[in-house]
């Protein structure tokens, strides 16, 4: 396991982020749940991402379970802020003052520690004052609540302004948390310059386009039992995704991995380490066993000629549009 600076701060990552999102508290039991955490933890991961929103805070508890008796010092815990908890009362999202505060203490209470070492404001509040957000972020901070301060899923401007209000206020912003992977590429032309001229690093998540890019849905076949796409909460992306030509076009990917000696989930975490923006991809795990073999990936070379071949592949159903960032926000609520 290898450990990266995340952005110009000194705090140090494991290359490979273990994340709760669509498993902890809701897709697989509690003691699945810990054993992939421990497998985790058992190959070098340092970095633990959650969010109060998965499950419904739900995630976050399982989380701190499961970390329970580890030395906290030796772990790098990230989580989020900004959806409906509770009982999403009108209070019980965004990123007002009110929401910040109260969720961070929320969040430390179920994970089971004094402080995190990062929080992130999990989409931009079109709704409240950046002032405003900013304030309290700086606030929790200065509170030893949260060590660094992040973002998610912000856009280009929205990173550069939040950045002078954080040097105004004498704390740190350093992450940026967006999508990306081979099909989703919206970050590179504008997020990614400007978080490298700012001093932020890119945390991805759905480095597998949600499991896509595995390669385990053909073309003209039923889905997987137990596969995410045959659930019944399968996302947006994998329903507007799903179609035979995009599954073909993924499969005729499955050389290029065995050219590299690498699987095709190992392929799709090493080309999203391949930009040197990215300080780690989050990668889940509904089986203890998928954490060992994904790490892998970390330290691989693609040849500019397997990227490019890589692109010659998937074609136009690669999406570049710096647009979508922001038309995929929230509006005003």
């Amino acid at each position: 396991m290898q450990y990266k600076y995340l952005g110009n701060s000194g705090l140090k990552i494991s290359e490979f982020i273990y994340g709760n999102w669509l498993t902890h508290g809701s897709q697989v039991e509690n003691e699945t749940a810990m054993r992939c955490v421990a497998a985790a933890l058992d190959a070098g991961i340092t970095t633990f991402d959650t969010a109060d929103v998965y499950a419904n805070t739900k995630a976050e508890s399982v989380l701190g379970e499961a970390l329970k008796g580890q030395r906290r010092e030796s772990l790098e815990i990230l989580t989020k802020v900004y959806w409906p908890t509770g009982p999403g009362g009108h209070n019980d999202t965004g990123l007002s003052r009110k929401h910040i505060m109260e969720s961070i203490n929320g969040s430390l209470t179920r994970l089971g520690t004094d402080y995190v070492d990062l929080y992130q404001a999990h989409r931009f509040d079109a709704s409240t004052p950046l002032e405003e957000t900013m304030h309290a972020f700086a606030d929790v901070v200065r509170q030893g609540k949260a060590l660094y301060i992040g973002v998610s899923e912000w856009t280009a401007d929205q990173i550069r302004e939040a950045h002078k209000w954080s040097k105004e206020l004498g704390f740190q912003l350093i992450s940026s948390q967006p999508q990306y992977n081979m099909l989703w590429r919206v970050i590179e032309e504008e997020v990614v310059p400007t978080s490298e001229e700012l001093g932020l690093s890119q945390i991805v998540w759905s480095p597998l386009a949600e499991g896509l890019l595995t390669g385990k849905y053909l073309p003209g076949h039923e889905f997987p039992a137990g596969s995410r796409a045959a659930s019944e909460g399968v996302s947006k992306f994998i329903r507007s995704k799903m179609n035979d030509d995009l599954l073909t076009r993924i499969q005729n990917l499955k050389p290029v991995a065995e050219q590299l000696g690498l699987t095709m989930p190992q392929l799709g975490l090493a080309w999203v380490l391949q930009n040197k923006n990215v300080a780690a991809p989050i990668i889940g795990a509904s089986r203890p066993e998928q954490i060992a073999e994904n790490i892998k990936a970390g330290g691989v070379e693609i040849p500019a000629e397997l990227m490019a071949k890589i692109d010659e592949i998937l074609g136009d159903h690669i999406n570049r549009d710096p647009k979508q960032t922001l038309a995929d926000q929230p509006g005003e609520r």
